[in-house]
C-alpha cells in the first residue's frame, strides 16, 4: 500500500536510497521549511508585479506606429538642435529645425529633411543669419506651412528673442530648393512656433508673440501668404507672462489658442470672429514648465495636445486629447527620464492617412519624430498635476 505524505521526504541516509527513512508525521520538518520558502517567494513575487503596476507610468504605446530619430549626430555638422517643425506636402514630409553649436550662437542656421517612403533625407542647411563678410546673426524657431502651390518657411534672425526680426523663404518644388530670404515688415514676426491655420474666409492666421516689452502673445493675418500682414493688438499684458500659442478650431468658427506661460499652466483664450479679437488668458488644467507646446484638432473632432506634463524642467514628454478643448485626459507617455535631461519645442499634425505626426527635440542633440495612429489612443483620466500610474 502506498502512503501519500503531505510534504516531501527528508534527505535519503548515508546508506543509499535502499536505507530505511524513518518518517515523523510532518517529514522531519524539512518539508515545511520548503513550502514556507515557496509560498515566501510566490508572496513576494505577487507584492513586486503589484507595486510595479501601481507605481509604472501610464504609457498608452498601443497607438504608436513608429518612433525614431530624423539623423544620427554623425551625420550632421552640428552639436546641437531645437525648435522642430513639420509640414505635409504632395509626396512627403518635410522638417526644419534650428541647428548649430549651441542655441544663440552664431552659427546657428536653419536645416531641413525630407521624409519619403519612410526614410529621412541627409539635412541641408538652407537658412543662415549672415548680414555681410563680418557679421552673423543665429536663427530661431522655423515653421513650416503648404499653401497648396508652395512651402513657406518662416524662421526668426536676430541676437535674441527679445531683438530678433521675421524672415520667410519658399520653395515651389516640394522643398527640394528655396528662394532668398525675405524679411518681413516690422513688427511683424510672422508664426513664432507653431504652424498657421487657413481660415474659411482665406486669411492666414498666424500665433505670434513677443518678448521685448514682457512676453504677450498676438496674433498675425495675411491673405497673400505673406506679402501683405495685419496684426493684433497685444493679448495680454507683461505680467501675465504668455508666449508662443497653437491654434485649435472648434465648430462653427470658433478658435482656441493654448499657450506657454510663466504661471506654471497652460493658459487658454476663444475667439469667435476669425481670431481678431480674443477672450483673456486662462489657465486650464494641465500644467507647463515654462516650455514649448503644440496642439492640433484631429479630423474626428478631438483635440490632442503634446507638452511637458510637469511643473519644472523638461525631462517627460506627454500627449492628452480633449474633447472641447478644456477638459483634457491622459493619452500618451512619449519621453520620461531623470532630471537634466531634455524632451521639448514638440511640433504635431495630422496627415491626409489619418495619421498624427510630432516631432521634437531630444536632449538638445537630435531630432525625433513618433508616428501615431489617433484611433487606437485609450485614454484615462488626469487626476490632479502628476502623470497617471
Amino acid at each position: 500500500m502506498t502512503k501519500l505524505y503531505l510534504f516531501s521526504p527528508p534527505d535519503p541516509p548515508k546508506g543509499g536510497l535502499n536505507s530505511i527513512y524513518n518518517f515523523t508525521s510532518l517529514q522531519g520538518g524539512r518539508g515545511i521549511f520548503r513550502l514556507v520558502k515557496i509560498k515566501s517567494l510566490i508572496t513576494f513575487t505577487f507584492l513586486l508585479i503589484n507595486m510595479l503596476q501601481v507605481t509604472a507610468q501610464y504609457k498608452g504605446d498601443q497607438c504608436i506606429v513608429k518612433s525614431e530619430f530624423i539623423y544620427q549626430p554623425g551625420e550632421v555638422s552640428f552639436p546641437s538642435c531645437h525648435a522642430s517643425t513639420i509640414v505635409q506636402t504632395e509626396k512627403e514630409l518635410l522638417a526644419a529645425w534650428f541647428g548649430g553649436t549651441a542655441e544663440r550662437n552664431p552659427d546657428v542656421g536653419i536645416w531641413i529633411s525630407r521624409y519619403r517612403k519612410g526614410i529621412w533625407s541627409k539635412p541641408v542647411e538652407v537658412a543662415d543669419g549672415i548680414q555681410h563678410k563680418d557679421k552673423r546673426y543665429p536663427c530661431w524657431n522655423p515653421v513650416l506651412y503648404n499653401t497648396g502651390k508652395e512651402i513657406l518657411l518662416f524662421y526668426k534672425a536676430g541676437p535674441s528673442p527679445s531683438a530678433w526680426w521675421g524672415e520667410l523663404i519658399t520653395s515651389d518644388d516640394g522643398g527640394k530648393t528655396w528662394s532668398q530670404p525675405c524679411r518681413l515688415p516690422e513688427d511683424i514676426i510672422g508664426p513664432v512656433k507653431n504652424k498657421p491655420l487657413l481660415l474659411k474666409n482665406g486669411y492666414l492666421l498666424c500665433p505670434s508673440s513677443t518678448e521685448n516689452e514682457g512676453w504677450r502673445v498676438h496674433m498675425e493675418l495675411t491673405s497673400d501668404n505673406g506679402r501683405t500682414w495685419e496684426r493684433t493688438p497685444a493679448l495680454n499684458d507683461r505680467n501675465t507672462g504668455a508666449i508662443q500659442p497653437a491654434i485649435l478650431f472648434h465648430s462653427g468658427s470658433r478658435l482656441q489658442i493654448l499657450c506657454r506661460s510663466k504661471v506654471f499652466k497652460v493658459l487658454s483664450s476663444w475667439s469667435d470672429d476669425n481670431g481678431r479679437t480674443w477672450s483673456e488668458l486662462t489657465p486650464i488644467a494641465i500644467p507647463n514648465p515654462n516650455s514649448g507646446i503644440d496642439a492640433v484638432s484631429l479630423m474626428d473632432g478631438r483635440h490632442l495636445l503634446v507638452y511637458n506634463h510637469l511643473k519644472s524642467g523638461r525631462n517627460m514628454l506627454n500627449v492628452a486629447v480633449s474633447e472641447n478643448g478644456t477638459d483634457w485626459l491622459a493619452a500618451v507617455l512619449l519621453e520620461d527620464d531623470q532630471e537634466g535631461t531634455e524632451f521639448s519645442y514638440p511640433a504635431v499634425i495630422q496627415t491626409a492617412d489619418g495619421l498624427v505626426h510630432i516631432t521634437y527635440t531630444w536632449n538638445r542633440k537630435q531630432i525625433k519624430h513618433v508616428i501615431i495612429d489617433p484611433s487606437k489612443i485609450q485614454s484615462i483620466a488626469l487626476l490632479g498635476e502628476e502623470w497617471p500610474r
